[in-house]
Formats: C-alpha cells, structure tokens, sequence
C-alpha cells in the first residue's frame, strides 16, 4: 500500500521504525524487514544508528532506489548551515547519495528561528533534488502556521504520537486541512507499555483485543489497520522477525465504520513523549557525531 504525498511523491505506508533499537540489532532488523517486504525505513540522527540502518538495506541484496529512507535532524544541528551539515553527516552514515524524507525532529520553540533556518536548509535539499520530500515531526498546529509564514514549501509529513489512546484528533485535522500526511509515531501505543502502567497498555485493552478477536488478528494488527484506514503512514517497531512479519500482514481484513469508532473512543488525551514545547536545546541538546 502506497500514499502519494503532496509533491507527487510516492512513499509505502507501512514503515520499519528503528527508535530506541540498538544499533548492533538494527542491521539484522532491516534486512528481516526488507526480505518480509517493507520498502520503507524509518530512523533519525539522534536514534545514532542510521551507519547500520545502511548496511541492513545493502545486506538485503534489494536495491537502494526500491528502498524509501526517511530520517530527521536533530534539534543541535538546526541552523541553515548546520542543518545543511547534518545532511550530509546522514548520508554518509547510511551510505546513501540522496534521501526520500528529511524531516525535523522537534520545533524547538524556544529558539524557533533555528527552527526556520533548519527548514529553509531542507528546502535547499529538495530544490537541490538531494532529498525528494521533506517534513516535520512533533509540530503542533500553532508550530505549523508559525513555520508556513516564513517557509515556501508545506511539509510533505508531520510525524506525530498517535494511538487509540493518545490520537490528538486536532492535529490529525490541521494536518489534513494542508494536505500533511500524518504519519505516527508508537502507531501501536509501544509507549504505553514502557512508559506507563503496564496493565492498561494498548496491547491488552479489551476493547481492542475484542476486535482483534472478531477478525483473527493481533491487537497490533488491528490499530495498523485502524491508521491505515483513517489515510495515516505507520512505522511500528520491533527487533522480532515474527512482529516484523505481523505488523506488515494488515491487508487482508477492513474494520467497520463501528469498529473504527470504538477505537477512536479509547482516547485519554494522555502524550506518552514529551511535550513538544518541552524541548530544549539545554535539556535535550546532544552532539550528533560526523560520519
């Protein structure tokens, strides 16, 4: 299943996302996923393995350009320069000559002009044609409008928290009404399980184990396929090749309009990551290493 974005481009909607993976497991993760059939990888500066996320897609014999590689920079590397330089320490690290997706990891709003400047560098890149689609990650609408009143291009993707129990319905809609893909992030609720009271993950929710139980899937089968329906792109994790292989079979089954409800239903509006304003360079700054 593929999603064109806004500039034409085409992107799998399924992804392998490589967050909090050691980067001495990620290469088998992504050659497991590749040969399972996902053409899309997921990873970020500020994850420190994107070297390997490389050497997974090589050692899967599939070629690069059947491959869409989607990565972020990290917020101590915004700046017009630095963000020009973070491409290309990403690039080398992956041993790639150009990127599908760079997005920008948080908005930095309390210097919110290295966020434009970061910005502008990624326009650069995509007039460049060294990166085809370009985006932002953990924006909030009031992040958005402010970023648009000093940018030309809309992001191709905002990548956000989103699952049955943390869904943010607003930015879904801002998102749509610009012709933003949502692409979420923990599109399983992972986050509620490690983050949080264990007995009332998304995993084991009732209500959710209920319609998993309806169609003969995984409770994670069932909020892929809940993403996939409301038009969302989804990059589950996971390290197990037979996850891997579960989190990509979401094809052959369709929940009803009743379903989709329920699931919408089990919101708490509770974030599980940070709050985005909550990012600082003094809290959250980080070297990222050149390649």
């Amino acid at each position: 299943m593929n999603i064109t974005l806004n500039n034409g481009i085409v992107m799998p909607a399924i992804g392998l996302g490589v967050f909090q993976t050691p980067p001495e497991v990620t290469t088998d993760a992504v050659a497991t996923a590749v040969a399972t059939g996902y053409r899309h990888i997921d990873t970020a500066a500020a994850y420190a393995n994107e070297r390997e996320v490389g050497e997974g897609i090589r050692r899967s014999g599939v070629d690069r350009s059947e491959i869409f590689i989607e990565t972020k920079v990290w917020i101590s590397d915004y700046g017009y320069e630095q963000t020009l330089h973070a491409f290309e320490k990403s690039v080398a690290k992956l041993g790639v000559d150009y990127l599908d997706m760079l997005i920008l990891h948080q908005p930095l709003s309390t210097a919110f002009d290295k966020t434009i400047a970061a910005y502008q560098a990624l326009e650069q890149l995509l007039t460049e044609g060294r990166v085809r689609a370009i985006g932002v990650s953990n924006f909030m609408p009031n992040h958005v409008e402010a970023l648009r009143e000093q940018t030309q291009v809309v992001p191709a993707v905002n990548q956000i928290e989103l699952h049955p129990y943390f869904s943010q319905p607003e930015v879904q809609k801002a998102n749509k009404d610009l012709g933003i893909l949502t692409q979420a992030w923990s599109p399983i609720g992972g986050i509620t399980s490690y983050r949080g009271d264990h007995a009332r993950s998304t995993f084991n929710d009732p209500a959710i184990l209920a319609i998993a139980g309806e169609h003969g899937k995984s409770a994670a089968q069932v909020m892929l396929r809940w993403q996939l329906q409301l038009g969302h792109s989804v990059i589950p994790k996971s390290i197990r090749p037979d996850r891997i292989a579960e989190n990509f079979d979401v094809f052959g089954f369709e929940l009803s309009p009743e379903q989709m409800s329920v699931l919408a239903s089990l919101d708490k509006g509770v974030r599980g990551g940070p709050d985005p304003d909550s990012i600082t360079l003094e809290a959250f700054g980080r070297d990222i290493p050149e390649a």
